[in-house]
């Protein structure tokens, strides 16, 4: 089934909504529920109570004026008025504990469904995405609204009862005209609800347009780009353009509404002055006490008042409601990728991985990224994937991973077909570095735990992966090691309350827990920032060696990692699933310098060892030694060997070798001592370079060596 749904989604019917909302609110906080409803009950009751009341009084008082007679409806009176003063207090505590525990409930059974999401091709349907968006915001909410939105058409029902009831008492045919007047009312506010959810979901794309260029204008990642380029007036009016075309639909719903409910309370108005009028003509005449009148003018208000709110309950309830949809749709949508029917065990690799003519596209209409790609992973080797941009690397890998199933063809685990596997256990199998790892922002010890969570109680097995991945070292020096968060965007716990200073030793050219050993003269084990590319104000480093503590009265803040440092952590992450039996390497190493590089590409090699590994790299030095080699072009293998029978082809790869080497070569003449000069006499010997003399290798194939 489509993500891309309507509000109007006939999957999630309306009875079936109503039913997960009360169910979600009931098994939330069922206690707070039945309080709720029975402080509605009380509200709705008292004030009908209360007009009965000031009835007899009045009553009392035209015909018995004493102490005693009036005595017991005041002492009634007043301690109604004393339920009714307290309850508005006590209904809210409730709502707001309704609240809290439907949004906790709500909030993880919605984000427990997307975690069951097997493939990645919804995170990337724009439509899916407004629709998440609609469920995250309606799901935390809406489950209490529906409660509070029955708990007060509850209320509303048991007030005009009671009211059009006394009005039945004292002329029948008023009560009829009154009630008969909220159908319109009721009517319209179904009606709105209805244009405020379809104006909802429309105005959607446009607001998450505009959370996207707010979150550019404010993220650390874009700053530099958009200081440096002077971008942020564009981005801006951009973002505000957004907030314009919203609040352009908000303003023509909002005129509607202004014009229904103006034309609805002139109606009102004018039959509450008719009906003053009759009393008025009545209680002359002689037919009414001063106390029915009393109890007219309040009972036609509260009638028409009731009516009104029961129509604004009945309106927002369904309003929320269909906001609620979104989210009993996504929660109930199938798998994206089929589950197994007859699901097989991820065994540990014996023989190899095989794609057998695999075709794959992102979708209908789409271009093939795929064009019948056939190759063969044995157990234990390593094959590498070389080409240009776009030709289909990451998205083999991709398939591999089973993030999505090869639109024909199949992939096979030892012969088994991988859409008869588990994708959960399938990935316990491998592990992966992508070319553009995660940041996430927690301390740095739970960074690399991701990768196995089972770290998390063993350290040392963090700490070992770091070591691998050559970024303990910059770990180490970090203010709090591997307890160190990294991240600027959140306080740690000791920059929490009020009175926390900003963290302005940047601001004041002060040395930080981010300088590099780099200024101090010396290099690091790893990378520098410089060669990373980080840099602070002043152009110093942002990571790197720091002091053990920060400067005395400076808070304890995060840090950020380099690209490089950044690439690392993916690396550990990686190497903490040691009994993984395939080894995905996309561009592992694209953010280091040469020396990180060499160091990461020698330790790899020996990671690799007896692991089935694809590795993914522009620069073909590091896949040179790689047992296959496959050059795709345009979604198909066109070149499959080892490094030297590729470059004996003189093919595709070797045009990109030769050309890739080239650029590692200074081509200038050569100095006069590494040359034997002869004169130039007829029948001399050619001029050689003392290189070729030695026996060197002609310069292109030492420049890929």
């Amino acid at each position: 089934m489509s993500a891309a749904t309507a509000p109007t989604n006939a999957r999630a019917g309306f009875a079936h909504v109503v039913a997960t909302a009360l169910k979600l609110a009931f098994r939330s906080a069922r206690g707070v529920l039945v309080g709720l409803l029975a402080v509605a009950l009380v509200t709705a009751a008292a004030p009908v109570a209360a007009t009965w009341l000031v009835k007899d009084v009045l009553d009392v008082l035209a015909t018995e004026p004493t102490v005693r007679a009036i005595a017991q409806p005041a002492c009634a009176l007043a301690a109604i008025s004393a339920v009714m003063a307290v309850t508005p207090q006590i209904s809210g505590y409730l709502r707001a504990r309704l609240t809290r525990a439907t949004g906790l409930r709500a909030q993880a059974r919605l984000h427990a469904s997307v975690d069951t999401f097997t493939g990645l091709r919804r995170f990337e349907d724009p439509a899916f995405l407004d629709q998440l968006r609609l469920a995250q915001q309606a799901g935390g909410l809406a489950p209490s609204q529906v409660v509070e939105g029955a708990a007060g058409i509850v209320r509303s029902i048991v007030l005009l009862a009671g009211f059009i009831g006394s009005l039945a008492l004292l002329h029948p045919l008023l009560a009829v005209v009154v009630t008969a007047s909220g159908v319109p009312v009721l009517w319209a506010e179904v009606a709105l609800s209805r244009r405020r959810a379809r104006a909802l979901w429309d105005i959607s794309p446009t607001e998450r347009r505009e959370i996207f260029y707010a979150t550019l204008l404010t993220s650390v990642e874009a700053a530099k780009e958009i200081r440096l380029y002077g971008v942020g007036a564009f981005l801006r009016e951009r973002m505000l353009g957004e907030r314009r075309t919203a609040d352009a639909q908000r303003e023509l719903l909002d005129r509607r509404e202004l014009r229904v409910q103006s034309c609805l309370q002139i109606t009102s108005a004018l039959l509450a002055g008719a009906a003053l009028l009759w009393a008025a003509r009545a209680a002359a005449q002689g037919s009414m006490t001063v106390g029915d009148v009393s109890m007219l003018l309040t009972a036609v208000p509260a009638v028409q008042s009731g009516i009104g709110g029961l129509a604004g309950e009945v309106g927002q309830t369904h309003h929320s409601l269909t906001l609620f949809r979104h989210y009993v749709t996504v929660v109930g949508l199938d798998p994206d990728l089929p589950a197994p029917s007859h699901p097989r065990p991820a065994a540990p690799l014996a023989d190899a991985i095989e794609f057998q003519d695999v075709w794959f596209r992102y979708g209908e209409g789409l271009p093939w990224i795929l064009r019948g790609v056939t190759l063969r992973l044995e157990r234990g080797s390593a094959v590498a994937l070389v080409g240009v941009n776009g030709s289909g690397k990451s998205t083999l890998v991709k398939l591999l991973c089973r993030f999505y199933d090869p639109t024909r063809g199949r992939i096979l685990w030892d012969g088994t077909d991988l859409r008869d596997i588990p994708a959960a256990e399938l990935r316990t199998r491998i592990a992966a570095t992508f070319q553009d790892p995660m940041r996430y922002e927690l301390p740095a010890l739970e960074n690399i735990a991701l990768g196995e969570l089972s770290a998390l109680r063993d350290p040392g097995r963090c700490e070992e992966a770091a070591r691998f991945a050559g970024v303990h070292d910059d770990i180490a020096r970090l203010p709090h090691g591997y307890r160190t968060l990294l991240s600027r965007t959140f306080r740690t716990a000791e920059e929490h309350g009020p009175h926390a200073p900003a963290d302005t030793s940047e601001a004041e050219g002060k040395r930080t827990v981010a300088d590099t050993a780099e200024a101090e003269g010396k290099r690091t084990v790893a990378d520098t920032a410089e060669a990373e590319g980080m840099h602070g104000p002043g152009g110093r480093p942002l990571a790197g060696p720091s002091p053990a503590e920060p400067p005395s009265g400076e808070q304890s803040s995060g840090v950020q990692l380099s690209g490089g440092q950044w690439q690392r952590m993916g690396l550990a992450r990686s190497f903490l699933r040691q009994d993984a039996d395939v080894l995905i390497l996309d561009e592992p190493s694209s953010g280091l310098d040469p020396l990180a590089e060499y160091e990461i590409h020698t330790r790899l090699r020996q990671h690799r060892t007896g692991r089935t590994s694809l590795l993914i790299s522009h620069r073909l030095g590091t896949v040179k030694d790689a047992d296959a080699i496959a050059v795709l072009e345009n979604g198909r293998i066109t070149e499959l060997g080892d490094h030297h029978q590729l470059l004996a082809r003189r093919g595709t790869y070797h045009r990109l070798f030769t050309l890739q080497s080239r650029g590692y070569v200074e081509e200038h003449p050569a100095p006069e001592a590494t040359t034997a000069v002869t004169p130039a006499t007829p029948g001399a010997p050619a001029t050689t370079s003392t290189a070729e003399r030695d026996g060197a290798p002609p310069l292109a194939a030492r420049a890929g060596s």
